[in-house]
């Protein structure tokens, strides 16, 4: 073998990603297929000239190939046999005799049934915990563990920045010692094992008998993700009754953690660079990782940390910070109180209505209802408050998103959020994780250039991802802004007709062009890659934001970036809306997609053929839709200028909807219809309003686009 020592420390690095995928793969889903595809691939590229690893990753390269070819996820066969393959390639890569026979499919190698008849306490194993008897007490930890692991992980990237931040370490060795000690309590040896290996290896950080640079933070960090793993099969086997059958491979992961705590040594403390505490700072650099150590082989040289003086004599102590006290509640019985809540306000509202019909103003009736109607509202703000929670664990997942990306594209990448602490509607945090997840793989992927482009371009080698959060008016911005590429309009126009998304003879606008990102199967780019390329992704941002009754703006320049704004609603629960009466029906609009309402003149309508009817605000030109047309209901006002115009803005585009009337403006409980009034096109849900009577509530987006 005639490979250079950085040739090896490549591969080393490259396998070691495979092995992350491995971890997290399944049977029956794709997840991982393709980046385990393309690692495959640079391995291939990187042992070219070696004769005894060419072959088994070449066939191993195929197997996963046979499968993307016939559009099949993983089976158990090809997770098994690429599996072992990652454990055999280490040692094949520096001592060929020891590695043994490559594996095969029919379980031959390292990890075949010859191996698996001799355990030891590092090997794998299935999770295996008393479901019944424990599953209490397993529903909580897997609560409380999933908080830890959070916690973990936004300690470890504050200490990839901040190598000397005690607190952060400390935060980070008693999550994992707590995993620990519950896991073995409740006899899950895997778990527990792997937290005690990763406790072992951070207790000698803690004793500045090493430093935790970026290869031992990732490793920690692949540790965490297991973990992870094996609380998602606990989940399952509450839910389902059913016992985990898929093996977590954690015993490469120990037998690394072990072999970097087993090798501590390295430069004098003096010769370690002291690195400025930044960890404070919102945007701490995201760099790419160095490679991390890999299964059964020395790490690489690992510094201890330079001493940290202690508090000054005579400085005062600081004051601990107040502990918050917190209660963990069942999510469905938040709902149900929120429930109950927009029962009591619709209530009040009746009562409000009866006492103004029967009793005069000042009356003790309407006193009473009166302050009835300010303690509903004062309980009312309070249930929507116990639904609100801070965006930033979600801000943290992208952390970790870009830093991953970062490492795999090769390039340099300054993470930087703002606004963390903002809080909105839980459900709107759950919804926002998915399409926040594409939308940041997009900057880094497409938006942002290599190293190399960026000086050639007079940028700065490191291209910065700003994510923040911040309020504007009664909705929420998230906002994604990149210092990249930006979007080429001529380039999306020119895919775009190519596709036959736009007709050859039609000029859109710019805007319009820059939402064709949106549309499903839409790419701009070159080729097909691990993280992008298929057409799979802003689709699926633009679907679930407007589910969330919010839109997504785009504005980009060439050569300087991208910005996309995300607005949403502050909650799904309670919307503000205006009462709109078309014939003897009511209807609510939000009044968040409402621009104006006015009474037109009869100068202002005109009629267009082949268009239809068209509102002159102010010299734009806007279509006007007739809700009673749409809505199948005899409106009362035959003309326009009859009736009231709402200019009403709905996916980026903006009409003028005509009413009989706008009776007021509230707010309003939203109600699920269920069942098949669930899907009807243009309605949101439904409403009971202050005389008892029910109000559909509209979706101007999908009522439009129906029309």
């Amino acid at each position: 073998m005639s490979l250079a020592p950085e040739a090896i420390a490549r591969l080393e690095e490259t396998v070691n990603r495979l092995a992350s995928e491995c971890v997290l793969a399944t049977a029956g889903k794709d997840d991982g297929l393709i980046p385990a595809f393309s690692l495959l691939t640079e391995l291939a590229g990187g042992c070219a000239d070696a004769a005894a690893l060419i072959g088994p990753v070449t066939e191993m390269r195929a197997a996963l190939e046979r499968r993307l070819d016939a559009g099949q996820p993983f089976d158990q066969p090809t997770l098994d046999r690429l599996r072992r393959f990652v454990e055999w390639f280490p040692d094949a890569l520096t001592t060929p005799a020891a590695a043994g026979p490559a594996p095969d499919a029919a379980g031959s190698g390292p990890a075949g049934p010859a191996a698996a008849a001799a355990p030891t306490e590092e090997a794998d194993g299935l999770l295996e915990f008393a479901l019944e008897e424990n599953r209490e007490l397993l529903g909580e930890f897997q609560a409380e563990g999933m908080d830890h692991l959070q916690q973990i992980e936004a300690a470890l990237l504050a200490l990839e920045s901040n190598p000397d931040d005690q607190e952060s370490l400390n935060s980070v060795f008693r999550s994992f010692h707590t995993i620990k000690g519950n896991a073995g309590f409740l006899g899950l040896r895997p778990m527990q094992r792997l937290a005690h290996e990763v406790e072992t290896l951070l207790d000698l950080a803690r004793d500045r008998r090493l430093r935790l640079t970026p290869a031992l933070i990732t490793e920690i960090l692949r540790s965490r993700d297991a973990i992870q793993t094996l609380l998602g099969q606990v989940v399952h086997a509450l839910e389902h009754g059913q016992m985990p059958s898929v093996v977590v491979p954690v015993g490469a992961l120990i037998r690394s953690v072990k072999a970097c705590a087993a090798h501590p040594g390295g430069e004098p403390a003096t010769a370690v660079p002291t690195a400025a505490p930044t960890a404070s700072t919102p945007g701490a650099g995201v760099q790419p990782a160095a490679p991390a150590a890999p299964a059964d082989l020395t790490p690489p040289p690992i510094a201890p940390a330079p001493t940290v003086a202690g508090p000054e004599e005579g400085a005062a102590p600081r004051a601990p910070a107040a502990a918050a006290h917190t209660v963990r509640v069942n999510t469905e019985k938040l709902d149900t109180l929120m429930d109950v809540v927009g029962e009591l306000v619709i209530v009040q509202s009746q009562l409000r209505e009866s006492a103004r019909d029967s009793s005069p103003d000042g009356s003790p009736l309407q006193r009473n209802v009166a302050l009835l109607g300010r303690i509903a509202k004062e309980l009312q703000a309070t249930a929507m408050s116990l639904r609100m929670i801070v965006i930033k664990p979600t801000f943290q997942k992208m952390e970790r998103l870009v830093r991953d990306l970062a490492r795999d594209c090769g390039k340099k990448v300054s993470f930087v959020t703002e606004g963390d602490e903002t809080e909105l509607d839980r459900t709107v945090v759950e919804e926002l994780a998915d399409p926040l997840v594409h939308m940041v793989r997009n900057a880094v992927d497409h938006g942002l250039e290599l190293p190399a482009d960026r000086l050639a371009r007079g940028k700065a080698e490191t291209g910065t991802v700003r994510l923040s959060a911040y309020h504007e008016g009664n909705h929420i911005v998230v906002e994604l802004r990149d210092d990249g590429r930006g979007i080429d309009p001529a380039k999306v126009l020119a895919k775009a007709r190519a596709q036959g998304l736009v007709p050859a003879n039609a000029e859109p606008t710019r805007e319009e062009i820059l939402r064709l990102i949106f549309m499903p199967g839409f790419s701009t780019a070159e080729k097909v890659t691990a993280l992008s390329g298929r057409g799979v992704g802003m689709d699926v941002v633009k679907r679930n934001i407007e589910r969330l009754r919010g839109r997504v703006e785009i504005s980009s320049e060439l050569g300087a970036g991208s910005i996309f704004k995300i607005k949403l609603p502050l909650t799904t629960a309670i919307i503000d809306g205006l009462v709109v009466k078309v014939g003897d029906d009511r209807f609510i609009i939000p009044s968040t997609s409402v621009q104006v309402a006015l009474r037109p003149a009869q100068t202002a309508i005109s009629l267009v053929q082949g268009t239809g009817e068209l509102l002159n605000l102010k010299g734009r030109i806007l279509p006007l839709h007739r809700l009673g047309r749409r809505l199948g209901v005899t409106a009362r006002a035959e003309e326009p200028w009859h009736g009231i115009v709402l200019v009403v803005e709905a996916a980026g585009h903006v009409c003028a909807l005509l009413v009989d009337e706008m009776v007021s403006k509230q707010e309003v409980v939203i109600k699920n219809l269920g069942g098949c009034l669930g899907s009807l096109p243009g309605v949101a849900g439904a409403a009971i309003l202050g005389d008892g009577n029910i109000a559909l509530i509209l979706d101007p987006g999908t009522l439009l686009r129906a029309a």
